[in-house]
């Protein structure tokens, strides 16, 4: 979820003093906007976090030692793990200004040969984005890096590890609308008149479905909305802190030292270790401050943080803990019943609206979290809708919205405790922080090239911190515990089985490649007839032919006259620019027609039907054909590979130096681009399908002509023309339709595996043809079985 509102920042003036105050009221604006979006969540914490501490074991311990003690852990652990380990460490460690699991991961793809995604390429290392951080030639020699890249396990490892991160975080989609929303609505039980928990659950539910029903609207029209609710909530739970501070029990202040930590495991001993699992829900949502600083800047996080939520969290847990103090029974709900009873109301429904807000943040991270573990090749293709064209990263996922919402109802009538739900969250979020706090310390040493020693002390420090927290959560996994580590382990099942049928599948292609020789020994006309036009033959391979074309040349007498090879993949960035996106090359001499185009796309970007890729292929071979016959290095060797010989082509460059002529037209009902098909079959079926998903939508058709160069080579002229004359009789494109089996003597699991768990997921996700926008109209699905 990013800035919902545009920010317009004037061009800085050329004064010093001007630049650093126009940089900082724009941080400023950018601080404001994250409130609403990073810190719903970790706001809203105050609404449970004493009733999950002190109901179950220290019931026989509320007394106002423990209550100080209780305090004085959470002042501590809001300043060690949010303060000091968040805002002043990990927000250093962001990707090209990316935070969260799979940026840490990124990063360590691109410093050490980590990664597990098939078809890398060196020239993909040539990205501007790849190079970002510090140099990557100056830690080649670390034998723990050495170790670490050439055991495969490891790095397989690696992989489950930032897995099993992600699962947790979309457990935390789950969790968090859950507790969040039944604990506000359970206000209404300090009321005069105090409604039942079933009533309470079923308002929770009527609310939870309203959430998640209005998903596919996207958040722009009220998220204007969110940044100002979260701050009359933190004003207000800061007033309430205040007051009840000093109507209560000013001795409140001394809880800050450490001392009643020590006299509070004195008393408690073991139940106050079991209380942990309450402490830690008071930095549920922290994560956020790091996942989402794509959206705004590292600076604007740690001011919003620094000087607006960390003390108005203190302070209103430390207004309850003076509250508890003199009325200790009270502890169900202390957060209700500490307020003034004439702002109840008020508060109750700003409250509601702001646990609104922060599952609002929660669910459109798993959103875009889970869009990124597809990026990575770790999750099946689901449908993304857009619902912003302004706001970059606006996503919606129907199938997960509704599992989401399913098993959020499905906890919040099984448990109708924040005490149980609790305990499932606080395990949730601390794993998912042990496991950053892991991915951080190899970011130290791989990364920003310190020490082992200063990585090894980071990582034993917060491990300790965290670990005894992480040691009581799992204590607490017979009650309520146990749901995150379900979730998590289904859905890293699910992730794990698509990344190995996935990569199983690629190693099949790999290994059945066509010999370019066979190519080369049939001659130009590959001993079929080429009709006109232009085939884009599909495959995950970067380099070599795949398979499915000497399937199709074997089985069919004619072929286009332009076959282009194309390769949609991802690569470990966040993002790749228009300009550096095409990769064009040659896959055997320039009497074949014959092309390679590599599409390269980051783990967040977006893939938008623009409608216009024929018209940007065309346009990038055209310009490739121009600059290949004016580079010496393409023209030299007449005997080295064509294959594997590629340049980036920058869309400026085509503007700036392009030979084609391009005239625009628009129209409305697609009339002209029927005409222009020389094929009456194909005229027919058009004019009776025109457009089954946007009938009447405006069409931008482009027309090719080469410009008039006395210099121009005339075997340059002959290919272009070629290439223009394909691409006016009608474009289609090709691709495997695959049956992935085990061979017959691979073990059972393997065959679990694969014939049951991946054919599954293949046949109930969305189809590689849908995933990449192909029309339906120009599609063609050459049949094949992989025994992998």
């Amino acid at each position: 979820m990013g800035p919902e509102s545009g920010v317009s920042i004037p061009s800085p003036p050329r004064n010093p003093s001007s630049l650093s105050w126009v940089n900082l009221s724009g941080n400023l604006i950018l601080a404001y906007q994250s409130l609403g979006v990073v810190y719903g969540d970790l706001s809203t914490s105050p609404l449970y976090v004493y009733s999950s501490t002190f109901i179950g074991n220290l019931q026989d311990h509320q007394n106002e030692d423990a209550i100080f003690g209780a305090f004085s852990l959470i002042f501590w652990t809001l300043t060690l793990i949010p303060l000091l380990k968040y805002v002043f460490i990990m927000l250093g460690a962001d990707d090209s200004g990316e935070g969260g699991t799979f940026a840490l991961y990124s990063l360590l793809c691109r410093h050490a040969k980590f990664s597990l995604l098939p078809n890398q390429q060196a020239a993909d290392e040539e990205l501007s984005a790849y190079k970002y951080g510090p140099s990557m030639q100056v830690a080649t020699g670390s034998p723990l890096k050495r170790f670490l890249e050439k055991h495969k396990a490891l790095r397989t490892a690696l992989l489950v590890v930032v897995l099993f991160g992600a699962s947790m975080v979309i457990g935390d989609g789950v969790l968090t609308p859950a507790i969040s929303v039944l604990s506000s609505v359970s206000g209404l039980q300090v009321t005069e008149k105090k409604l039942a928990s079933g009533e309470i659950v079923v308002l929770a539910c009527v609310i939870l479905v309203g959430l998640f029903a209005l998903q596919h609207f996207g958040t722009r029209r009220v998220a204007f909305m969110f940044a100002p609710i979260v701050i009359i909530w933190l004003v207000s739970i800061f007033s309430i802190g205040l007051y009840n501070i000093i109507f209560w029990n000013p001795k409140i202040v001394r809880a800050i030292s450490p001392y009643y930590i020590i006299k509070f495991f004195r008393e408690t001993g073991k139940d106050g270790w079991f209380s942990l699992g309450g402490i830690l829900l008071s930095v549920t949502g922290t994560e956020a401050m790091f996942a989402d600083l794509g959206h705004f800047t590292a600076l604007s996080i740690r001011l919003a943080f620094a000087f607006v939520v960390y003390p108005c969290l203190v302070v209103q847990y430390m207004g309850q803990a003076a509250f508890l103090s003199r009325n200790p029974q009270k502890v169900l709900n202390s957060f209700y019943d500490s307020i003034p009873g004439p702002v109840f109301w008020p508060i109750f429904v700003i409250a509601t609206l702001a646990t609104i807000v922060g599952s609002q943040a929660i669910i459109t991270a798993t959103f875009s979290l889970i869009k990124q573990c597809h990026a990575l090749g770790c999750f099946p293709r689901v449908k993304v809708v857009h619902t912003s064209k302004h706001i970059l990263g606006q996503i919606y996922i129907p199938e997960i919205n509704w599992i989401l919402m399913i098993l959020t109802l499905a906890i919040t009538i099984g448990f109708r405790s924040t005490t149980l739900i609790g305990n499932a969250y606080g395990l949730a979020c601390i794993t998912v922080m042990f496991i950053t706090t892991f991915l951080m310390a190899l970011v130290v040493t791989f990364v920003w090239q310190k020490s082992v020693l200063l990585a090894a002390m980071f990582l034993v420090f917060f491990w300790f911190s965290e670990g005894v927290y992480l040691s009581a959560a799992l204590m607490k996994v017979p009650q309520g515990g146990w749901v995150p580590l379900v979730l998590s382990v289904i859905f890293m099942l699910v992730m794990y089985i698509w990344h190995y049928g996935t990569r199983k599948k690629y190693n099949f292609d790999l290994h059945n490649k066509v010999s370019l020789k066979w190519l080369l020994g049939l001659g130009p006309s590959l001993g079929i007839v080429r009709v006109p036009g232009i085939g884009l033959i599909y495959s995950e391979l970067a380099t070599g032919v795949p398979a499915i074309f000497s399937h199709f040349v074997t089985n069919l007498p004619a072929f286009h006259k332009v076959l282009v090879f194309v390769c949609v993949k991802s690569v470990p960035v966040p993002y790749v620019s228009p300009e550096e996106r095409f990769l064009i090359g040659r896959v055997c001499p320039r009497p074949y027609r014959m092309y390679r185009c590599i599409v390269r796309y980051g783990y967040k970007d977006i893939q938008r039907d623009d409608g216009d890729f024929e018209d940007q292929l065309i346009q990038s071979i055209s310009e490739f054909i121009q600059m290949e016959a004016g580079d010496a290095q393409f023209c030299s060797s007449e005997s080295s590979s064509y294959d594997g010989r590629l340049a980036v082509i920058s869309s400026r460059t085509i503007q700036s130096s392009s030979s084609l002529i391009v005239t625009e037209r628009e129209d409305c009902d697609g009339i002209e681009s029927i005409q222009s098909s020389k094929s009456l079959m194909l005229q027919s079926l058009r004019s009776a399908y025109p457009d089954d998903e946007n009938p009447g939508v405006r069409r931008r058709h482009v027309r090719f002509e080469v410009a008039a160069s006395p210099g121009m080579d005339t075997g340059v002229r002959e290919e272009l023309m070629d290439l223009i004359e394909a691409k006016e009789a009608g474009v289609a494109y090709i691709m495997g339709h695959s049956y992935v089996k085990a061979r017959r003597s691979s073990s059972y699991l393997k065959k679990l595996v694969i014939d049951m768990g991946y054919s599954f997921l293949r046949k109930n996700c969305r189809g590689p043809s849908v995933a990449l926008n192909i029309p339906h109209i120009n599609l063609i699905e050459v049949g094949m079985i992989y025994y992998v």
